[in-house]
């Protein structure tokens, strides 16, 4: 396997890891048997969605989709919407993201398929879509990275698959720094993120989207 891909691999492997780790006190508070298993059954129905959509969808997706013009343009589009929505005064009906109802992590799920064109954020795609259906930005938050772990590992586990013919062990410098250099961020991410929103919101998060995808258009038209 070439570098990149085994990075590419690597890396998503080490993010399913620390947000599971990242999360693991707050699936541990549901102390109920009950809570817990509700858990699983609505990340495992809100995960559905995406499973579907992503096995049939895969092939035009990494062939059609992949280009630097979509990715510039869907980094703008999810920044404003992501500004249009932190900014609403939006009826809050859920503080609790074992509360959903069925429905709500169903059309959650649905939204996560966003995702799949390149430049979407799926944690962007599940919080904006969670929040206009009631959920307040600390819960929206949470229940993204829960179902982050199955989508995650699911794609990860699928590109494996994928790619299993071009295994290869002679990149292991790279393949332990990027080891290591992931774990690092998603650890601070993990730890710092959800408070953050919940004292200030999505707007950093939204502008860094508008400008990078700005950046990336002028520089893709000066270099055309």
């Amino acid at each position: 396997m070439t570098g990149r891909i085994f990075f590419k691999l690597l890396a998503g492997e080490c993010c399913i890891l620390l947000i599971a780790m990242g999360t693991v006190d707050y699936f541990v508070s549901r102390v109920a048997a009950g809570i817990r298993l509700q858990i699983l059954a609505s990340t495992a129905l809100a995960f559905l969605p995406a499973a579907v959509v992503g096995a049939l969808a895969h092939d035009f997706i990494k062939s059609v989709l992949f280009n630097a013009w979509i990715v510039c343009f869907t980094l703008i589009v999810g920044g404003a919407i992501l500004l249009w929505v932190d900014q609403m005064n939006l009826n809050t009906r859920y503080h609790d993201a074992t509360r959903f109802s069925l429905p709500m992590y169903f059309i959650i799920g649905l939204a996560q398929c966003l995702s799949m064109i390149p430049g979407v954020s799926r944690a962007g795609a599940t919080i904006v879509s969670a929040m206009l259906l009631g959920a307040d930005r600390r819960s929206a938050a949470e229940f993204s990275f829960w179902l982050a772990m199955p989508t995650m590992a699911g794609a990860f586990t699928y590109d494996l698959y994928k790619s299993h013919g071009q295994l290869s062990m002679n990149n292991a410098v790279i393949i332990a720094f990027g080891f290591v250099v992931s774990f690092i961020c998603a650890w601070i991410v993990v730890k710092s993120f959800l408070n953050y929103v919940q004292r200030h919101g999505f707007a950093l998060f939204a502008w860094w989207r508008v400008i990078v995808g700005s950046l990336g258009l002028i520089a893709l038209a000066l270099g055309r």
